[in-house]
């Protein structure tokens, strides 16, 4: 099975807080939300449900791309749901997906053999350092290779953009950075 290129997520709202109301002004502070990653066999799950409620052509594959994000959004608006092209409980609902299901079969990525960064040409290490610089997640030399600064700044991206921290550059880090996979050519 391919690896997941993004994969969807599931908020669930786990409380809202407001502060208490002030005689000056009342302000509503947005409710707290935990985004859960999908595991591909989830994705396939909600993919072959937007096949058969006809809003997706695409491949039942467990790899969230464009065309499944397109799909739920087409979806989600004919269903007069908010539009967010992201899993949710009212969009799980509507599809007839026990939410806790998607979840429940969520699972780590496991991690690739050595890191794929050790294997990287040196200008494909460059680009990652320079994109990593640009984020302001590395401080390092853009000198293409792929060292201790480079792998804790993978980690470090990863955390903050919700992804498993293990350092590894598979295609859910790689869409995250923003890069394209035929930018990483290997040795």
């Amino acid at each position: 099975m391919k690896a997941s290129a993004i994969l969807p997520t599931l908020a669930l709202a786990l409380a809202g807080l407001a502060p208490a109301p002030s005689s000056f002004a009342q302000t509503t502070v947005p409710p707290l939300s935990y985004t859960q990653p999908l595991s591909p066999q989830s994705v396939q799950a909600v993919q072959e449900r937007l096949r058969q409620a006809g809003a997706y052509t695409g491949n039942v594959d467990g790899i969230w791309g464009a065309d499944s994000e397109t799909a739920l959004q087409r979806f989600q608006q004919s269903h007069q749901l908010q539009v967010t092209g992201q899993m949710n409980q009212a969009t799980a609902a509507t599809l007839g997906i026990e939410p806790g299901t998607l979840l429940a079969t969520a699972q780590p990525t496991p991690a690739a053999s050595p890191p794929a960064g050790e294997r990287l040409r040196s200008q494909s290490i460059r680009a990652i350092q320079e994109r990593l610089r640009a984020l302001n997640f590395y401080n390092g030399a853009l000198d293409g290779v792929w060292g201790e600064s480079t792998q804790s700044a993978i980690e470090r991206f990863q955390q903050g953009r919700g992804l498993q921290p293990n350092g590894q550059l598979n295609p859910a880090t790689i869409s995250a950075l923003g890069l394209s996979p035929d930018v990483l050519s290997y040795r």
